[in-house]
């Protein structure tokens, strides 16, 4: 079977599949470059597993109390090696991304406190840990929220330009700012991702006005995109998901938080219990997967950079709006797509689902999705359920209709992803024409 004739089966026409290959062959270089960025992450990763003698007996797990967890514990000193920090936290009794900024939050945070947000608006879902909308009458109440405990809020908007407002930035920060939180990828906003280079600038502003700060950096979608992590540059705290990059793909669930000794355990007895801390939490039958996914983590990354760039480049053709565009820098796995109308975006998803390897049959559509304001599109026929470093597409029904996608375990995989989404933009005649 020849490689047209696969395409063909899988729902990709001659003319669709020759602008995609012309597309491809304008961006070896740019492949070479992030697979070279690859390499050096993964000697980074395979350091950290030699040093702290990753053995065995580190896959075998715990049950029950998990006290002595050799893997459990070796695990976090691989992490904290990897983003060279004092210390980490990395279970799977972490939930999700938004469990592991939660868990970070609240335990370094303190009634009478206030949190700054000198990037603007954060990601839907930790508005409802802060409590932003708790006065909106859609809102409403929050149980839990750092605003129900007497936890303040401040947030500094980006300059249109997507520079920081130093001035304003500068007159926000106060007595009672405990904590910094920056966001690194763009959330459902259309806006740069930050490099850590200018995560570090902004750090460095802000500890000059207040040393004493503790800055949080939500890390989800960029680890081992850069050669260096946001804890490189001034960072207290790392925090991310298992099911995104670190996971490689393989993590079944479980979050991250790498940063300080302090606030680590801070962290820990926030998750279990005081006096508990990091002593108990069991490892069950995770920690194979978990070891094995972080090694696999720099090259299922690049994976998903590359068919991020390579969807930027065909839709930039097509004529829409791509945040980063197809030429820019990359600093997090996360491409969107600005297409303008419920119907686009739909029919991406669609495909993006159409193409999965798990549920392919099955038809996404918007709904009411628990921590969103708006109704949400998803699209993520995965092996983990939710888990958004393997091909997945997720957008709210709101202006601009831009979708946001992100992952592919494989780049052919992800390719095929964007073909069909291509295709079935084609089909449905939501654009003029391929060139």
């Amino acid at each position: 079977m020849d490689y047209h004739h696969i395409h063909k089966e899988l729902g990709i026409d001659e003319e669709t599949f020759a602008f995609g290959e012309k597309i491809r062959k304008g961006l070896k270089e740019r492949f070479e470059e992030i697979d070279n960025n690859a390499e050096l992450n993964q000697l980074k990763v395979i350091n950290a597993m030699q040093k702290n003698k990753v053995s065995e007996a580190c896959l075998l797990g715990t049950t029950g109390y998990g006290y002595n967890d050799l893997g459990r514990d070796t695990l976090e000193k691989v992490y904290a090696d990897i983003f060279h920090t004092e210390d980490a936290l990395v279970r799977p009794q972490i939930t999700c991304g938004t469990h592991a900024l939660a868990l970070a939050l609240m335990s370094n945070l303190r009634p009478g406190d206030e949190l700054l947000s000198p990037v603007g608006r954060p990601y839907d879902t930790l508005t409802s840990v802060i409590g932003i909308d708790e006065d909106d009458e859609k809102g409403g109440h929050i149980t839990g929220s750092l605003k129900e405990y007497g936890i303040g809020y401040r947030q500094v908007d980006l300059l249109p330009d997507g520079s920081f407002d130093l001035d304003g930035i500068a007159k926000a920060i106060n007595d009672r700012t405990r904590m910094v939180t920056i966001q690194r990828s763009k959330g459902y906003a259309v806006r740069p991702t930050l490099s850590v280079e200018r995560i570090g600038e902004l750090i460095s502003y802000i500890k000059n006005i207040k040393a004493d700060v503790v800055v949080m950096v939500d890390n989800c979608y960029g680890e081992f995109v850069q050669l260096s992590e946001p804890s490189d540059f001034g960072a207290d705290l790392c925090v991310g998901s298992l099911i995104k990059n670190p996971g490689g793909g393989l993590c079944p669930c479980g979050g991250y938080i790498a940063g300080k000794r302090e606030y680590i355990e801070n962290a820990a007895y926030r998750l279990t219990s005081p006096g508990l801390g990091k002593e108990v939490g069991a490892s069950m039958s995770v920690l194979p997967s978990f070891y094995q996914g972080l090694f696999l983590a720099p090259s299922v990354t690049a994976s998903a950079l590359k068919t991020s760039i390579y969807a930027a480049n065909l839709y930039e053709t097509l004529g829409f709006k791509a945040t980063p565009n197809a030429t820019e820098p990359r600093y997090d796995i996360i491409q969107a797509i600005t297409l303008g109308s419920e119907e686009r975006i739909c029919a991406f998803c669609e495909a993006i689902q159409a193409a999965s390897p798990v549920d392919s049959f099955i038809k996404p559509e918007p709904w009411d999705m628990p921590g969103y304001n708006d109704k949400v599109i998803m699209a993520a026929g995965a092996f983990v359920s939710g888990s958004s470093i393997e091909l997945s597409a997720d957008a709210p029904i709101r202006d601009p209709y831009a979708v946001y996608f992100q992952g592919g375990l494989t780049f052919a995989h992800g390719a095929l992803g964007m073909l069909k989404t291509v295709q079935a933009l084609k089909d449905k005649g939501l654009i003029s024409g391929i060139s």
